[in-house]
């Protein structure tokens, strides 16, 4: 009876630690995989990936109880990877009811296969993770291949070089925390950061350059998580040419804030979530009060289906990532040595001045100096806010060189969003 009662604790406290219930969680998986190949019409539908997953699980949970368990995962794998190959080579033979190469599919389920080996072994995350990205790269098929074709050689080859720098540099890069002219900093996650802020304006690049013109909204905010400062330009070239697209034009300014302000708090927690020290959540009521501010403002002054397009150079080269790497370090010194000098006063005005600048910038080296414990959260995240809100301001007085009615409609709603920021700080505070 006792034994009864321990299991149905465990079953509500802890489901996933049951192995029934990572049978079963890795069986869905698997069927969520098999979705879009069974919408695709290919050979191997959501009850073949399904069990696939579940057999990988079994054999997982088996090489956890037997000596040859091991084994049997070694043979499922096996077998998954010969059933790829023989729907790779079925679909060579003509036929009108047939596939083509079916390389994806055999891909796909060997990915199965190992979602459930993952699940099983009590990886769920992992598992979880592996499927979502897995059914998303399967989903996005159409517009991998789109962009892939549309890449000019100048864009692959920058892209191939960026991806060798990332990769390569990386592991070279001291690990632990270093000192490098009395500033306290973390090599590898300072390039991580590097590579991050670059990687999200990159996707951000590729997914404008496609569905550029589609609305401000796509101009404003995914141009902002690229170079707000160029979407700013573009705004100023279209009412210059045509006045009655002010509101638009404003609207696509604070969508660029909302983005650069979004790209801040992404960085600010992932990059302190997983830290010795407490994640920055202080940082998520202003912020997100500025982009929800922001957005909201956008949405009511102006039509967001206004086609609008703008002209973007690819963050992906090693130029422009060696370019953010140095001012990065710039912006680290400069903040440090304004810190030990002037204290917190120092470190603020440093942030904001550094904000006019680089956002990313100042963000990306107050928070590494926040995980290597030069200063406390309550300091950081003001800090970042400081910065944040100067870039706001940077973007408001690079408007005032078009029509007045679009500088002012600018700065009034610039000040607006950034009084709710402040009010969100507050209420983070109170």
């Amino acid at each position: 009876m006792q034994s009864v009662v321990a299991q149905s604790t465990t079953l509500v406290d802890a489901p996933l630690s049951v192995p029934a219930v990572r049978l079963v969680l890795a069986a869905a998986l698997g069927l969520f995989l098999g979705l879009e190949r069974e919408w695709s019409r290919r050979s191997a539908g959501i009850r073949t990936f399904s069990l696939v997953a579940l057999v990988g699980a079994v054999f997982t949970l088996v090489a956890t109880e037997t000596a040859v368990g091991n084994v049997l995962v070694a043979v499922g794998a096996g077998f998954v990877v010969v059933q790829g190959v023989l729907l790779a080579v079925r679909g060579l033979i003509p036929s009108a009811d047939r596939d083509s190469l079916s390389l994806t599919t055999g891909a796909s389920l060997l990915v199965a296969y190992g979602v459930g080996v993952l699940v099983a072994a009590e990886y769920t995350l992992e598992g979880v993770t592996v499927a979502v990205v897995s059914s998303g790269l399967l989903l996005l098929k159409r517009e991998l291949h789109s962009f892939a074709g549309e890449l000019s050689r100048a864009e692959l080859r920058s892209t191939t070089e960026f991806a060798v720098l990332a990769f390569v540099v990386y592991p070279l890069l001291p690990a632990g925390r270093q000192t490098v002219y009395g500033v306290p900093i973390e090599p590898r996650v300072a390039w991580l950061m590097v590579v991050t802020v670059a990687g999200i304006g990159g996707l951000n690049y590729v997914l404008i350059q496609r569905y550029d013109g589609r609305g401000v909204a796509v101009t404003g905010f995914l141009g902002g998580l690229v170079s707000s400062t160029a979407v700013v330009g573009t705004m100023l070239d279209h009412v210059r040419d045509r006045e009655a697209l002010t509101p638009v034009a404003v609207a696509g300014v604070l969508l660029a804030d909302a983005a650069m302000a979004l790209r801040n708090l992404g960085v600010v927690l992932a990059f302190t979530v997983a830290a010795e020290r407490p994640p920055l959540v202080g940082a998520v009521l202003p912020l997100g009060a500025l982009v929800l501010g922001a957005a909201a403002v956008a949405l009511w002054t102006a039509d967001w289906s206004e086609p609008l397009s703008v002209e973007l150079s690819s963050p992906f080269s090693i130029r422009n990532a060696v370019a953010f790497g140095g001012a990065f370090l710039v912006v680290l010194a400069a903040t440090e040595l304004a810190r030990t000098l002037f204290g917190t006063a120092g470190l603020y005005a440093s942030a904001a001045l550094s904000g006019l600048v680089t956002s990313a910038g100042a963000t990306t080296s107050v928070v590494l100096l926040y995980r290597s414990g030069a200063v406390a959260g309550e300091t950081a995240v003001t800090a970042v806010l400081l910065a944040t809100g100067a870039s706001v301001v940077v973007k408001a007085g690079l408007a005032t060189a078009g029509p007045s009615r679009f500088s002012r409609g600018v700065a009034v709603y610039s000040v607006a969003t950034l009084f709710v920021a402040a009010v969100g700080a507050v209420a983070a505070v109170v």
